[in-house]
């Protein structure tokens, strides 16, 4: 919703401002210099990465419209998850949870918490580690060492389309000055006609200045940022269930576990102490 109502703002008040300067707007329609732009720029995309990364970017458009991965109700329900399985695991042992964790989607601990469970990269991640701890790995240096690896490694991974949509946007400009300079070309080769179609000439070639420029910064340059932003949230998101996976692995208490990882849940989802405790004694 908020990528739509920027949309709207950006082109609707240059919209406006142009039509307050009394422009007719049908001198803005040049499909040639639309063509050359928009054209090099995705030749641009294409060369500059790897199949991977193309098919990520075509799939991350999705995350433009949704804005941010995470919100306090996520993370209420990952937490309470947290609580709930150290509390059976402290209870009954670990090997009581290995059967959930070989098939989590069949599994009434994970069904509970249908936030997370469709989470399947989380779902995985801990997956993984609680599964480690199952077969003896009890160090918790060498697992919070390995977790950093991971997460740092989905985060890259993350952040790479991202990184392709703002170098579209940087070279938008630029690409836009090349439409407009073969426009100037044409220009030229037509300098004996009279003044009014050689304004329509040089007006349609620096449409394509102001295009590039446009798309760059008003557009592509912003939706590269979401992308930017959607991507430090995953990675907040995986800080904190390792916070939970590490307190757990130390022997520290469910609810003390939880607490750990409330902690370090991003401010503007950080649910309270008091939310917590009602949510873990049934308040």
């Amino acid at each position: 919703m908020l990528f739509i109502i920027g949309t709207v703002m950006v082109f609707g008040c240059v919209g406006l401002g142009f039509a307050m300067h009394h422009g007719h707007f049908g001198v803005l329609w040049q499909p040639n210099e639309f063509i050359i732009i928009f054209g090099a720029a995705i030749g641009a995309l294409i060369i500059s990465n790897p199949k991977h990364i193309l098919k990520a970017v075509v799939q991350a458009f999705k995350k433009v419209m949704k804005g941010t991965p995470y919100n306090k109700a996520d993370y209420l329900d990952m937490l309470m998850f947290v609580y709930e399985i150290c509390k059976l695991t402290r209870s009954k042992g670990m090997l009581q949870v290995e059967p959930a964790l070989d098939n989590p989607h069949e599994s009434e601990l994970f069904t509970k918490h249908p936030k997370f469970l469709s989470n399947h990269h989380a779902v995985d991640f801990f997956c993984d580690y609680l599964r480690m701890v199952t077969m003896g790995m009890d160090n918790h240096y060498q697992l919070e060492d390995l977790m950093d690896k991971e997460i740092e490694q989905h985060h890259h991974a993350a952040e790479a389309p991202a990184g392709a949509i703002n170098s579209v946007a940087d070279g938008l400009p630029a690409l836009g000055i090349v439409a407009a300079v073969l426009g100037v070309i044409q220009t030229m080769g037509s300098i004996a006609e009279p003044p009014e179609i050689l304004g329509g000439l040089i007006g349609a070639a620096l449409v394509g200045t102001f295009m590039g420029v446009l798309m760059g910064y008003g557009l592509v340059g912003p939706i590269g940022s979401v992308l930017t932003k959607y991507a430090a949230s995953e990675t907040e998101y995986f800080q904190v269930l390792k916070a939970a996976i590490i307190s757990h692995i130390q022997g520290n208490a469910p609810v003390v576990t939880a607490e750990f990882a409330r902690k370090i849940v991003p401010e503007h989802c950080r649910p309270s102490f008091v939310e917590m405790d009602k949510l873990i004694n049934g308040g």
